[in-house]
């Protein structure tokens, strides 16, 4: 039978190669917190496909560009940065000045399917925040790498009220 493309069988013993060719066991703490954040950028992408809203969209896919780029930097691919937190930051600051001046309400994840997408992505995000901080501890990942996964979190919340709102006004909240 033809070697597939796709199983190489290297894993088969529990281990498995980093960008750089170290091999690593399959449950090393990075291994772990870029196998999260595969997680949450596939949660992301579940939400942008069924998005109807192109401004909340696009922040979406870059979101998943720069979660890519972060998971091929733990991964320690050379010459692959950490991406920017400031980007994310911008995210944020984009959903408050839409959603600015408006009333608070809490969200629930089940008003949309879109926003329970994006809760979960949320979720994943917070998780993979808490698999991150004993690598940032034992100096693993730099300050620049945890500060985004950090904010991380927080974009994807602020996109969750923008699409809150955008939904309630266009009628598609779940109540």
């Amino acid at each position: 039978m033809a070697t597939s493309w796709i199983t190489t069988k290297k894993g088969d013993k529990g281990l498995t190669s980093l960008g750089n060719g170290e091999k690593v066991p399959k449950d090393h703490p990075r291994i772990e917190l870029y196998g999260t954040l595969d997680e949450c950028q596939a949660a992301i992408g579940i939400a942008r496909a069924h998005c109807d809203f192109k401004e909340i969209s696009e922040k979406l896919l870059e979101i998943e560009d720069l979660v890519g780029t972060l998971m091929g930097h733990l991964s320690l691919f050379p010459g692959i940065q950490s991406p920017e937190y400031k980007k994310l930051e911008e995210i944020i600051s984009s959903s408050k000045d839409f959603a600015g001046g408006r009333p608070f309400r809490f969200l629930r994840p089940g008003d949309s399917k879109v926003g329970s997408f994006l809760h979960l992505a949320r979720t994943i995000a917070r998780r993979a925040e808490r698999k991150a901080v004993k690598l940032y501890r034992d100096g693993e990942i730099e300050e620049k790498c945890y500060i985004f996964i950090n904010r991380l979190s927080d974009a994807i919340f602020a996109l969750c009220i923008w699409l809150s709102f955008l939904e309630d006004e266009a009628g598609k909240v779940n109540n």
